[in-house]
């Protein structure tokens, strides 16, 4: 009967201590969304009031048909780096796709096959590469490397390096999800949106965005507790295969054409804006609304600097900047010398009566 009482009094206590770590981690989440927000907003607020046209409607929705393409992956893109993997291979495979699907048309196959056909591929390359990944243990950094090359390889190969362009990519379908709107919104902005919202709640609210977590936090202790790892990255590769024919078959119906250049350095700009949005590159910490943050931040810059006139390869040194910056402020090793400045400095301040 002692040892009840002992266990009774002693039991809240981890569970008190459980639900104050999570508190300061939704917390801190929200901080993080708070300064990514009024980052946003000075953005903003600094091209509204330098470059013209830049608060019009028109541009606004630009700004969301161009940030759709590398947000798309991005939503898969983030569960990814949340298991502590990484796909550098997304950009090639959008442009395979888009060309894939260029070709199918071509030789007469109707485009509701084409389209499942390029799509079912796409998963199923990155399919693929998650299951090298886990079969033989090889980084996913090299393993989507490879890969990044051999599509766009493959893309140049069965185009013969010229963009291709059927009759049937100009049809009622393609025009409506390449430019057409939906009440003025840009269709693919849509897709973006309801694509968000299913990728949030797959990891907010459901037991595999539990295992993503627990796998990208410790992937030792997820073993243990039972969770089949290998099985995990296959889907989230597989994943990230099937967004990035999603964004191919998009671009393709945009301009009419599969074109085996296109989605040129997508790759980076996705992971750009997963990590600006407070993914942490060794997993574990990250969420969807972060990378939202992250894509439109990314989308405002990109449109900004083009209607003030720089120079293009100016967006790739801002974004550079950027991606160093975040790097640094989730790095365990920067918070690690932080933690003991700033426990020192409280130290020094005097009490106030």
């Amino acid at each position: 009967m002692t040892s009840d009482v002992v266990a009774s009094t002693e039991s809240p206590e981890p569970r008190d201590g459980v639900r104050t770590v999570l508190v300061g981690v939704k917390s801190r989440i929200r901080s993080e969304h708070i300064g990514l927000s009024m980052a946003l907003l000075t953005i903003v607020i600094i091209f509204a009031l330098t470059a013209p046209n830049f608060l019009t409607f028109g541009n606004l929705t630009v700004i969301l048909q161009e940030s759709s393409y590398l947000g798309i992956i991005a939503w898969g893109m983030t569960l990814v780096i949340l298991a502590g993997e990484i796909d550098i291979s997304v950009g090639s495979a959008a442009a395979f796709d888009g060309v894939l699907l260029a070709v199918l048309l071509s030789h007469g196959v109707v485009w509701p096959v084409a389209v499942i056909v390029t799509l079912l591929v796409g998963a199923g390359i990155g399919a693929i590469a998650g299951f090298i990944r886990a079969a033989l243990l090889i980084p996913s950094f090299i393993v989507t490397l490879a890969l990044y090359e051999a599509l766009r390889g493959l893309a140049l190969l069965i185009s013969n390096a010229i963009p291709q362009a059927p009759s049937a990519l100009t049809n009622s379908f393609f025009s409506f999800i390449g430019s057409g709107r939906i009440a003025g919104i840009p269709f693919s902005a849509v897709l973006l949106a309801i694509l968000f919202f299913v990728f949030w709640f797959v990891a907010s609210r459901t037991s595999f965005g539990k295992r993503v977590y627990a796998i990208g936090g410790n992937s030792s202790a997820a073993y243990l507790a039972g969770i089949r790892i290998a099985r995990v990255r296959v889907a989230l590769f597989a994943c990230t295969g099937l967004l990035a024919a999603v964004s191919g078959i998009l671009l393709a119906a945009a301009l009419g054409a599969g074109d085996p250049t296109t989605a040129s350095g997508l790759e980076f700009e996705v992971i750009a804006a997963v990590i600006i949005g407070g993914t942490s590159l060794f997993g574990g910490r990250g969420t969807l609304v972060g990378t939202a943050l992250g894509v439109l931040i990314i989308g405002v810059l990109a449109n900004g600097l083009v209607l003030l006139g720089i120079n293009t390869y100016a967006n790739s040194v801002v974004e550079g900047m950027i991606i160093l910056v975040a790097v640094a402020i989730t790095s365990p090793g920067l918070r690690d010398r932080v933690r003991p400045v700033l426990r020192h400095a409280r130290l020094r301040v005097p009490n106030r009566p």
